[in-house]
C-alpha cells in the first residue's frame, strides 16, 4: 500500500513549491494565498475532503479530493478524485454572471453527493481564476467572481475561506501550471539531488495564456535570463532557482485571434476576419471571451502549411525569450499540446506518448496542404497545429529533435495545479495532523 501511493507523497512534496518560491516568510507562505482566519481550531479528521475550481478560460472544472492522515507522523495520503468540467469558461459569462455563477453551482451540487453531510462544515471550497478571466475588464471579472461569492459559494453548506474566489496571477500561474505532474516532478527530485545531468522542464499550454518551468543548470542561463523570470526556493537545506514565466496571450485560442488580426480590438458588428489556415471556402462564426467573431478562409489567396506558418509567425516571432539551455533538453508538455496531439493520432488519447517538435511540423503540413479533405471536428486544426509548431521552433527556440513527453494522468488523477492548492489549503486550515 505505502509503495503505491509513494508517487503521490512525492508529488505532494513538490506541489509545495509554487507556493514556497520567493515567499519572504517561508513559514507563513500560505496566508498570501488562503488566509488562515478561519482556521478551525484542532481539527482532526482521520478523513478530510476539499474542493478546488479551476476556473480557466476554456472551461470551469471541479476537484473534489479525498485525503487519509492516519498519525501526525506520516502525510496524508490521496485517496481519491472526483473531476468534472463544464464549457464554456466563465469569461464567456462576462455580461451574464448570473449564468456563468450556474455553471459553478452546477458542478457544486456534485460535491454536495460527494462529500459526507457531517464533514460539510470542514470541507473547504475555493475557486481561482486563470488567464481567461485576466483577459476581461476588471469590473466585468469581479462581477464574475462576486456572483459565485454571493449566489453560490456563500449559500452551500461546505466551509468558504475569507477571499475564496479570486483571480490567479500570471506569475503563480506558470509556476503551479507546469509543476503539476507528478512525474515530472520525480524528474525534479532526480535533477535537485545529481542524479539527473539533463535539463528537465514543463510546458503548458492553455486558452488564454502559455507557461515555461524548468530548473536551470549552468550560471549563463542565470545571467542571460530577465530577473523576472527567475524565482527562488529552498529544497534540502540548498537555495535554487527555478527559471518560470507565464504569458498571457499566447494560449491556443488567444493566438487564433491574434493570427486573424483580432486580439485586442473593437470587433465592428459584421466584421469578417480571414487566414491563409483555414478552409477557402469557410465561413462562421465563433465566441471566445464574450465576443462573436466570423472568420473564413482566404477565397482568392493562398493556402496550405506555407502561408499558414508565416502568419502565425508573426505572432510569436522575437515575442518570448529563448533560453539556450533548453535546445537539447527534455519536456512534458500539457493541455492543448496534449489535446492537439490526441486529436491528429500523434499520441494515444488515453495513455499519452512521447514526441519530437518535429512531429508536430510534420502533422500540420499534412493538415494544412490537405484542408478541404481532412476530416475533423475543428476548422482551427490547421492553424492550431501550426501555431504549436511556431511556438515551440520560434518562440521558445527548440530544436526539431527536442523530446516532449504528453501526459495527462498519472495514477488515474489528473495533472493539475489543483492537488498541491488542495493540500496545502487544508494544511494551512489545520486540518491535517
Amino acid at each position: 500500500m505505502a509503495s503505491s501511493r509513494l508517487p503521490i507523497l512525492i508529488a505532494l512534496a513538490f506541489f509545495s513549491l509554487p507556493f514556497v518560491l520567493s515567499h519572504s516568510n517561508r513559514v507563513m507562505w500560505f496566508q498570501d494565498f488562503f488566509p488562515p482566519n478561519v482556521c478551525p481550531i484542532n481539527a482532526k479528521a482521520n478523513t478530510f475532503y476539499g474542493i478546488m475550481f479551476d476556473a480557466g478560460s476554456t472551461g470551469t472544472r471541479i476537484h473534489i479530493y479525498t485525503f487519509v492522515q492516519k498519525s501526525p507522523e506520516n502525510l496524508p495520503e490521496l485517496e481519491g478524485e472526483i473531476f468534472e468540467s463544464v464549457k464554456p469558461g466563465l469569461s464567456a459569462y462576462a455580461d451574464q454572471p448570473e449564468k456563468g455563477a450556474e455553471t459553478v453551482k452546477k458542478l457544486l451540487d456534485m460535491a454536495i453527493d460527494a462529500v459526507p453531510p457531517h464533514l460539510w462544515k470542514k470541507t473547504p471550497v475555493v475557486l481561482k481564476a486563470t488567464a481567461g478571466l485576466r483577459l476581461l475588464s476588471e469590473e466585468k471579472a469581479q462581477a464574475l467572481l462576486s456572483e459565485v461569492v454571493k449566489e453560490v459559494f456563500e449559500e452551500s453548506p461546505f466551509l468558504v475561506p475569507e477571499d475564496s474566489v479570486g483571480i490567479m496571477d500570471g506569475s503563480h500561474e506558470g509556476i503551479i501550471c507546469a509543476l503539476g505532474a507528478v512525474l515530472s516532478m520525480v524528474l525534479f527530485a532526480g535533477q535537485l539531488s545529481g542524479q539527473n545531468q539533463q535539463t528537465v522542464g514543463t510546458l503548458d499550454l492553455g486558452g488564454a495564456s502559455t507557461q515555461i518551468t524548468f530548473l536551470p543548470r549552468f550560471e549563463e542561463t542565470l545571467k542571460e535570463t530577465p530577473g523576472d523570470f527567475l524565482t527562488s526556493f529552498e529544497m534540502f537545506n540548498s537555495t535554487y532557482k527555478l527559471y518560470t514565466h507565464s504569458y498571457l496571450g499566447f494560449g491556443l485560442k488567444a493566438a487564433r485571434l491574434a493570427t486573424l488580426g483580432a486580439l485586442n480590438m473593437e470587433v465592428v458588428d459584421g466584421q469578417m476576419f480571414r487566414s491563409s489556415c483555414l478552409p477557402k471556402q469557410l465561413e462562421a462564426e465563433w465566441h471566445f471571451g464574450g465576443v462573436k467573431y466570423r472568420y473564413g478562409g482566404n477565397k482568392e489567396g493562398e493556402t496550405g502549411f506555407k502561408p499558414c506558418y508565416l502568419e502565425v509567425l508573426k505572432v510569436v516571432k522575437g515575442k518570448l525569450h529563448q533560453p539556450d539551455e533548453i535546445r537539447g533538453s527534455s519536456f512534458y508538455a500539457f493541455s492543448y499540446y496534449y489535446d492537439r496531439a490526441a486529436d491528429t493520432n500523434l499520441i494515444d488519447y488515453e495513455r499519452g506518448g512521447v514526441l519530437e517538435v518535429r512531429d508536430f511540423e510534420r502533422k500540420a503540413k499534412e493538415v494544412c496542404d490537405n484542408m478541404e479533405r481532412y476530416n475533423s471536428a475543428s476548422p482551427f486544426l490547421c492553424m492550431d497545429l501550426t501555431y504549436i509548431t511556431a511556438l515551440l521552433k520560434e518562440g521558445f527556440g527548440f530544436r526539431d529533435n527536442t523530446v516532449l513527453q504528453l501526459t495527462k494522468k498519472v495514477n488515474n488523477i489528473e495533472t493539475s495545479w489543483t492537488l498541491g492548492a488542495t493540500f496545502y489549503l487544508l494544511q494551512s486550515l489545520g486540518m491535517t495532523y
